[in-house]
Order: C-alpha cells, then structure tokens, then sequence
C-alpha cells in the first residue's frame, strides 16, 4: 500500500536507524538573564557579557567583493504533493511572494532526490511505445501548455533509502524474484568511451550493526559479473551511515572472483564468521555482450541482480541468511548502490507528486522577466530528454542561462567518477542543441564536514578533487562553469539555537576553504543554491532564528565571494514535526492552511525582506562588500554579534549587524577604519536605523497550530549614533553617511 506523501514537502534527508534527538528547552522572550545564567542552559558566556559595549570596525581599503542585488538574491521552487501547484500558484500567493523583493528563480528537482525520472512534459515517447515502457524522452512540442508536470519511480531501483519521500525501496532485498536491481547503462564503455574498470559497479549492505559474515548468494538477473570482488568494512562506527562515511574495506579472504558464469551459488567467503556492519560487493567486469538484434542496447549493458543472500555458514554447514528481505524501506536490511537505470513504464507514475510545469512557472512572474537557474536530472535521466528540455524552453522563448546538473549526488553516494561520466554526458547532449549554456554542480547535499564518499581501492581525495581531476583528463573543464551547493548546516534542531548561531560563520567559512584546497577555482560563480536553518523541520526555522540565520549566511557568504543565493520555501507551507521532539516549523515564508492560502508570514518574510530592500539599495547597480570585525566574542572566540558592511551605489555605508546573543541587549559603537591612510572616523550625529527582534515578531508553539502571536515589520527611525543598541536576538540595518 502506498502511503500518503506528507502535506508540506521539504528539502530533507531521510536517517535510517536510531536518530540522536537531544531534547532542551527553547528559549523565549519571557526568560530572564539570570534564571538562564543560575541554570547554566546556554553554551555561550552570555551572563558574562550582559550590556557589554560592542565595537564595530569596517576596514574601509579594499571591497572584499561586488554583486549586483537583482541578480544576487534569489529563492527557489520544488516539487510539491499531487494538486498543490494550482493551490500555490494563485494570484495572492504569488503576489505575496513577489512582495519579499528576491530577483531570480532557482527550480529545483525533486525527482532527482526521489530515484525518479521526470517527464517534464506529459507528451513524449517511449522507447519501446508498444507497451509503454523503457526510456523515456518528453517532446519538445506541446499541444498544450505545461501545467504541471510529474516523476516516475524506477522499478530497477537499489537503494533502499531516498532523499525524498522515502517511500520507495530496494529492489536486491524485496523477496521477489520477478524484479531486479539494475545499474545504469550510461555507465558503460559504450557510452563512456573508457574501460568500465574505470566505472566499478557495486552494492553496500549495511546490518545496522555488526555481525558474523562468511558467506553470500547472488541471484543475477542476466547481467552478470564475471569479475567481483566481496569487501568488509572495519571503520564504520557511527548510529547514522551520514555521520560517517565507511572509508576502510577489506576483501574477504576467499573474496575474489572471476571467471564467473553467473551460477546462483553459495559462495564461502572466508574460513571463520568475520564481524562487520558493511558489506560491499565490487562488480568490476560485466558479462554484458551486445546481440545482433536488440531492441534497445540499454537493456543489455551494466549488472543486474534480483536479490542477495548474505550471512553465515553455520558449525552443522547450514547457511544463516541475515538479510531482511521485504518490500519496506523501514523492515528490508538497508542497500546502497553506485547507480539505477533510468528505465521504467507508464505504470511507474508517482501519484503522490508533481512538479510545477515550465509554462506555469515561467508565466506567473516569479522569474521576473531574469533568467531562471534550471535543474537537469543527471543521475536517473537520459542525456536526450534533458536535451529536449532546452529546446522546449527556447522555443517558448523563456529565459535561462545556467543549469544546475543533477541533485545532491554526493549525498545519494554516487562516486565524483560516476557523476563527471553522466554529467559529460549530459553536457554534450545539452551543448548540442546550444554551446553557449553555462553548466555546473554538483548541488552538494549540506555536510558540515568533508565531503565524503565510498573510496575505491586507495582512494583518499575528497569527492570535489576527484570530479575536478575527472573532467579534467577528459578535457571538459570548459562544460563546468559554475559550483553549486545546498546550506543546511544544523540537523539537530531540538537543541538550544544559541550555540549553532554562534558558530555557524566559522562553519561556513570553513567549508568554503576546505573546497578551494580541493582546487575548486574562485573565479567561477559560487553559487549557495538552497539554503536554511536545517534540512529538518524545526521551531528555529519559522521563529526569530530562521531570520538571524538566513541573514547571517547571505553576507557572510557574499563576504566570501559567493556569487548568488537562493532562498529555500518561497511557497506556502504547513509546520512539520520531523524530529519528533514537539518542535514544529519548516524553512518557509508563509504559513498556509490545508488549502495552501497565506495566513501568516514567518520571521524570514521580514528578515528576506530588511535585506533585499533596507541593507542594499534594490536595484541594478553594483554594490562593494568590506570586512567588519566585532568585539565581543564568547568563549569560544566566536563572535556574538557579526557584522557586515556594503558601500551602496548611493555613497550610503550600509551595515547589516546580528546579534546572536539570546539574553542580552548590547550598546553598539561603529568605527571605519582605512589603514592605509592611516585614519579612524566614527559614526556621528543622527542614522537611519532598521531593526528586528522578538520586540516584532513573537511565535506561540502549539504544535501543528503553532502561529506568530506578533509580526510586525522591522522597526525603522532616526537615532543618535551614540544611542545604537542591539536587543537580544535581533537582526539590524544602519544607513551611515560618511564625509569625505
């Protein structure tokens, strides 16, 4: 039975296994500073710094970068449950969306993340249209506008676990014989042009925990593996397969072997039981020999195999099989593939899903006449339907200029050489019908850590190094034009905000270092193409939090040199409990009822709002961003109120200031400092100030009913320069003239 898609979709990762919720008390505007400071539930030293003077410095020598705000700030649209995009795109809606004052679209590709392809127009043809099955191309004619359009699930699928919905599961442990894992063809030497030792195919097994293996049993579907290899892991530790990636395996010692002829056999892998959670199986050569007659070469190349026995050898020479077979993603043994053929029937059809169609989107307005940032599946599509894709929208005349190449692959486990082979690939197909394209990716899944993935032999780069030298030997750096990634740094959302506040621009600037030593070039875009609190719907994300945060990561971002950002949940939304732990929200600009009409607006509404219309000046002109130091730091060294400086086109110094401090309010003084001329001038007289704190906005937690009790926009006035103050938890704008 399928189960029903939640109301509100999101951009998330589905755990398996125990979930690590650490439950604490939120604080609200009602706490005071020293019951927080006696019960000692804040990580930072805040009681320590209660009213303390903060001084603001803006090195006034050299911009640390240029954007333009039209072209910089954007939000995004996805994929939402079956009948929403007519209850989205209504005139309110979009008018409200419109009001927030972001400049270009970014559409995402919720297929992608769900192993589903998509038929971006319902017209098309099947490869083989007799029974309506096999690859599927969407038509680049239409005799109708494109409304919406729709994802099928892949009944090849391998892993058992998606990115999406979760709904779905492996095909190598459902206990059915008439089905099959399959890898994808593309991966092939007859598409690839390289020895498919290049591209190994393979299989993880992960036991949750470990336990005695020595043998196993492979029911191939046809395509075999005539060389393979049988591979234990000794590092995995973690209650989470995402906090850890295993990194060290160990063929088992009677693991090899070749020669096969694809005979359903037991295979003895090691003389004793060796205890592992993982278990890979390495497909290195595959028996896949192409007929005189086929219908479709396709069919014919890759692995293929209908289910997998794996366990032990008992004392009395019985085999113990200690894989769950079920067709449930929760009760089957969890399976991680390299790849899934994209083929699949119009019976595949997701009815719990649907994307907005091109003609819906590009004709409400949201793209605002810019051209909008396009998603390509990359990972469970074919080269000629992305291909169709453009020139579909080109001969609408919609504007684009870049396409974001595939969803999170990195996330979803797919090696950077399996990746950089399909994106080639793609970008060929895509080059074809319009050379100038601007293409990039790899639209990293958030991972506050090193970007891991599963080594092959003594592989040790990151993922990111070993795309770039990929494309590289293949002389197709000149198809890679830009860099893409998600930002969703906190997956603990039951916890105390404070301390994730605090830490965060050291977090992103780190991740920002760790990928220019992995040699990703700064003088392509960067571009932050979904960002927000957490990739879990939490309480943080539609409080004051979500607003200081969203903010935070802009400037610090473009302080970096980042190139654009795209706002995740532009649409209407409903709350969502996701962690379990009574701490309801969702990265989202409005709440919407059960009928996705607007019934109030976040903190983000107003927080988006101070930035694309109060910090820089809206329109086309180019805008310089200095570095700003704080004093204040807690113990940690983090500072606990950023700064971020912007000399507009109107010769207005604008500073975008965010106190993360909880409990106390701070006075401010502001300093601009140009050491090369060796001189030091204050803000004096009277500023234009802007501000926004728990003094606006207030949220009642009520579970799914969960609401603003206050929303006001931000505060706006004339002040004293030597009045400026930061209450607790606040997002501010000062607007300073400085004389020559």
């Amino acid at each position: 039975m399928i189960q029903p898609a939640p109301r509100t979709y999101r951009r998330h990762r589905k755990i398996y296994g125990k979930r690590l919720v650490e439950h604490a008390m939120f604080y609200q505007s009602v706490i005071r500073p020293i019951i927080c400071c006696v019960a000692g539930c804040l990580a930072l030293s805040v009681c320590l710094a209660q009213g303390q003077s903060v001084t603001i410095s803006v090195a006034t020598e050299n911009p640390l970068n240029r954007f333009i705000p039209s072209q910089t700030f954007g939000a995004g649209i996805d994929g939402h449950e079956y009948g929403d995009t007519k209850k989205i795109f209504t005139k309110k809606n979009i008018a409200a969306m419109k009001s927030v004052g972001f400049g270009p679209l970014s559409y995402r590709l919720r297929t992608e993340l769900g192993i589903e392809t998509w038929h971006w127009n319902n017209e098309g043809q099947w490869s083989d249209p007799v029974h309506q099955r096999g690859y599927w191309v969407s038509s680049y004619e239409s005799s109708k506008p494109i409304e919406q359009s729709y994802g099928y699930r892949l009944p090849r699928r391998g892993n058992t676990i998606d990115q999406a919905n979760n709904d779905g599961y492996s095909r190598l442990d459902d206990g059915d014989q008439h089905t099959f894992w399959k890898s994808n063809p593309y991966l092939d030497r007859y598409f690839t042009g390289e020895d498919n030792a290049r591209h190994p195919q393979w299989v993880v097994v992960d036991f949750a925990k470990p336990i005695p293996i020595n043998a196993l049993r492979i029911h191939w579907g046809g395509l075999y593996a005539t060389e393979y290899t049988v591979e234990y892991c000794t590092t995995a530790k973690p209650d989470d397969i995402e906090d850890e990636v295993p990194t060290e395996w160990h063929v088992f010692p009677w693991g090899a072997f070749s020669n096969e002829k694809g005979a359903t056999q037991l295979k003895q892998l090691s003389p004793t039981p060796i205890s592992t959670r993982f278990v890979r199986i390495m497909l290195k050569k595959s028996s896949s020999a192409i007929p005189k007659k086929i219908s479709d070469i396709r069919d014919y190349l890759g692995y293929a195999i209908r289910e997998i026995e794996l366990g032990k050898i008992n004392a009395d020479g019985k085999f113990e099989d200690k894989v769950r077979h079920e067709k449930n993603n929760v009760k089957q043994t969890p399976m991680y593939v390299s790849s899934t053929d994209p083929w699949h029937s119009i019976h595949d059809r997701d009815i719990n899903t649907e994307q907005p169609g091109f003609d819906k989107v590009y004709q409400s307005g949201l793209t605002n006449n810019q051209p909008m940032l396009l998603s390509a599946g990359v990972l469970y599509d074919t080269p000629e339907n992305v291909a169709a894709a453009i020139r579909y929208l080109q001969s609408r005349g919609y504007p684009f200029t870049r396409i974001e190449m595939g969803e999170e692959p990195d996330g979803q486990y797919v090696t950077p050489e399996d990746y950089g082979a399909l994106y080639i690939q793609m970008a060929d197909a895509i080059h074809a019908v319009d050379p100038e394209l601007k293409l990039g990716g790899p639209c990293f899944q958030t991972n506050i850590s090193e970007y891991r993935v599963w080594p092959i032999g003594n592989e040790k780069r990151t993922w990111m190094a070993r795309f770039l030298s990929y494309l590289k030997e293949r002389n197709h750096e000149k198809d890679y034009s830009f860099f893409s990634f998600e930002w969703y740094p906190f997956d603990k959302g039951c916890i105390s905000t404070a301390p994730q506040l605090a830490a965060h621009p050291g977090i992103l600037r780190g991740f920002v270092e760790r990928l220019q030593r992995d040699g990703l070039s700064p003088s392509i875009p960067w571009m932050m193409t979904e960002y927000g609190y957490s990739a879990f719907s939490c309480r943080a994300e539609v409080d004051i939090e979500g607003a200081l945060f969203n903010a935070d990561a802009v400037a610090l971002f473009l302080s970096l040199g980042g190139d654009q950002v795209y706002l995740y949940g532009y649409e209407p939304g409903n709350l969502m409990d996701e962690l379990s732990c009574n701490s309801w929200g969702n990265n989202m600009i409005f709440l919407a009822d059960d009928n996705l009409k607007i019934k109030h607006t976040t903190a983000t509404y107003f927080g988006a709002k101070m930035i694309n219309e109060n910090w820089v000046k809206p329109g086309n002109q180019p805008h310089e961003i200095y570095a700003a130091t704080s004093s204040l730091l807690n113990k940690n060294g983090q500072p606990l109120v950023s700064a971020y400086a912007l000399r507009r086109p109107d010769q207005l110094w604008s500073i975008l200031m965010i106190n993360k401090d909880p409990v106390n309010s701070h006075p401010i003084r502001l300093e601009f400092q140009d050491k090369t001329a060796g001189k030091t001038t204050f803000a004096e007289g009277d500023i234009e100030f802007f501000q926004y704190s728990r003094d606006q906005y207030q949220w009642k937690p009520d579970g799914e009913h969960g609401r603003p009790i206050r929303n006001d926009p931000p505060m706006h006035k004339k002040i004293p320069s030597d009045q400026l103050e930061l209450p607790p938890y606040s997002l501010s704008v000062v607007l300073v003239h400085l004389p020559h």
